[in-house]
């Protein structure tokens, strides 16, 4: 079975300024992507990042809340996480053995970070992974732009053949959800 995991899709990072490369086009595909997944009888997983110390991405606070743009279900499962790893400390491993997923469709924010991470991750546990390339994004910075980051990672984590499963990249409207 197939899940579709969303990574740090968070008010304080896709309200910022600037804004993470094409936010609001990344969301709409995410939505599309939920609801394909809810429909088809995969299970959803927001994950989101908070802090440890200090009171920026507090849990519960303002910033650490899911985008206002997302669509959420009542089935949708919600994790925390600390670090880039979403599996690292966290409930994902649970939910998804519950849920019996042995792929999962990962896509949000930030590619050279909290996506990569996981995905590296996900493989390396076994789950093969297909990386949603037009879903999942990050700000400039000062060494390329957010263009370029994407796609050297949608490049490089599918070239990944040492974990013994597979890693794709697919964009968003070719992902199906459904067993078979």
């Amino acid at each position: 079975m197939k899940a579709l995991i969303v990574i740090d899709v968070q008010h304080g990072l896709f309200r910022s300024s600037p804004a993470p490369a094409c936010a609001e086009n990344v969301i709409g595909r995410i939505n599309a992507l939920s609801k394909r997944a809810r429909l088809q009888g995969a299970p959803v997983i927001f994950v989101q990042h908070e802090a440890t110390d200090g009171d920026y991405f507090r849990h519960g606070s303002q910033e650490w809340a899911l985008d206002a743009g997302l669509i959420t279900g009542d089935t949708d499962h919600l994790v925390r996480k600390t670090t880039p790893d979403s599996f690292l400390r966290t409930d994902l491993a649970s939910v998804l053995k519950t849920c019996g997923v042995s792929h999962l469709v990962i896509c949000g924010y930030a590619s050279e970070f909290c996506i990569d991470t996981t995905v590296r991750r996900a493989a390396a546990l076994g789950y093969e992974v297909t990386l949603v390339s037009d879903a999942h994004t990050t700000q400039d910075k000062a060494h390329a732009d957010a263009a370029h980051i994407i796609a050297h990672h949608n490049a490089t984590l599918p070239s990944i053949r040492s974990f013994g499963v597979p890693i794709r990249a697919q964009e968003s409207e070719g992902v199906e959800f459904a067993q078979g």
